[in-house]
């Protein structure tokens, strides 16, 4: 039996030693245990399989954490892939308008419309009239297409045109293309053996026709049926000058609307509308608006009228320009009166 420690030397205590520990292994081993517990290592039974090795610390270490998600900018719409709101998420009627404006496809622009009616400028212009309706297509396919540019011709000896105009009631009309003369029944023309009954007149700002390149300031345009319905134009050229009487018979007589027909309380003589001197240019072409039907017979005189500024000026107003372009001569036997 072993003596027991003293507890006093010279009456002072004198203190224990600290404990040694019985096996520094078993010291090791029970920091070990405690990090891989705090660490989250594997259970103590898992580890048991394995036999430390005295004196060394083995660490293990933790599993990564999974990344995060990077947030979402500011303002932008949690949204599926059906334009709905994400799971969890609920949004305002103009919030849920907002996304599915986002996601919808967009829509494919609509056909651009054909306009309702030919004309002289744009999309009714011309150069559409021959697609514009199945009826105008020779407006584009045509091969004896009016107007032209007057070049070339033959001199021949022709036979005059013999005009038996007479005073006549008239009705004028702006029929939105220009302004239209219908006249009573009683005046007509006779040319090459045929005889055909005046329809009406009307005019086009410049002139639609052209002598060697030379366009004029207006055309007068006088419409004529035989009985068998075939079509012949008189285009009397209009030069600025001197006031014309019989057109300002028409311009007093204007309607104040469009598509409005007024009748005149005078009559009118259309010889005063003719040159003195009646040599003529003859050429077979077509008629210059839609459909532009083709196997008509033209006679261009070859001198002008005079026609005030003023009296330009007034149908300027309403038809600035109303003017088909010259069409191709091409092939075409066109005569001049000696």
């Amino acid at each position: 039996m072993r003596d027991s420690a003293p507890t006093e030397v010279d009456g002072k205590p004198v203190k224990k030693p600290l404990a040694k520990a019985e096996d520094d292994s078993e010291s090791i081993d029970a920091l070990r245990e405690r990090l891989a517990r705090k660490l989250g290592a594997q259970a103590a039974s898992e580890r048991a399989a394995e036999k430390p090795e005295p004196g060394v610390l083995r660490v293990v270490a933790r599993p990564a954490a999974p990344v995060a998600a990077p947030a979402k900018a500011a303002g932008a719409l949690a949204v599926s892939p059906g334009g709905e709101p994400a799971p969890g998420i609920h949004w305002s009627e103009p919030r849920r308008a907002a996304a599915a404006g986002a996601v919808a496809p967009a829509k494919a622009a609509a056909p651009k419309k054909k306009p309702d009616h030919w004309s002289y400028h744009g999309e009714g212009g011309p150069e559409h009239w021959g697609s514009m309706k199945s009826e105008y297509s020779l407006c584009s396919s045509g091969k004896r297409q009016s107007p032209i540019d007057i070049r070339d011709q033959i001199s021949v000896q022709l036979d005059p045109v013999q005009f038996d105009y007479k005073p006549s009631n008239f009705r004028v009309i702006d029929n939105g293309h220009t302004v239209q003369v219908n006249v009573s029944p009683g005046n007509s023309i006779e040319v090459m053996g045929r005889r055909y009954e005046l329809q009406q007149f009307h005019f086009h700002r410049p002139s639609e026709e052209r002598i060697n390149g030379r366009q004029f300031d207006m055309v007068a345009h006088l419409v004529h049926k035989d009985l068998e319905g075939k079509l012949a134009v008189v285009a009397v050229l209009l030069d600025r000058g001197s006031v014309q009487p019989v057109v300002q018979q028409v311009w007093n007589n204007l309607p104040l609307e469009k598509n409005e027909e007024l009748a005149a309380k005078s009559t009118l003589d259309l010889n005063g509308l003719l040159p003195a001197d009646r040599g003529y240019f003859t050429y077979m072409g077509s008629l210059t608006t839609p459909p532009c039907s083709e196997g008509v017979l033209w006679m261009v005189m070859k001198n002008p009228v005079s026609i005030a500024a003023n009296q330009i000026d007034i149908f300027s107003r309403l038809y600035p320009m109303n003017a088909r372009p010259v069409q191709s001569a091409a092939g075409r036997m066109i005569k001049g009166s000696n």
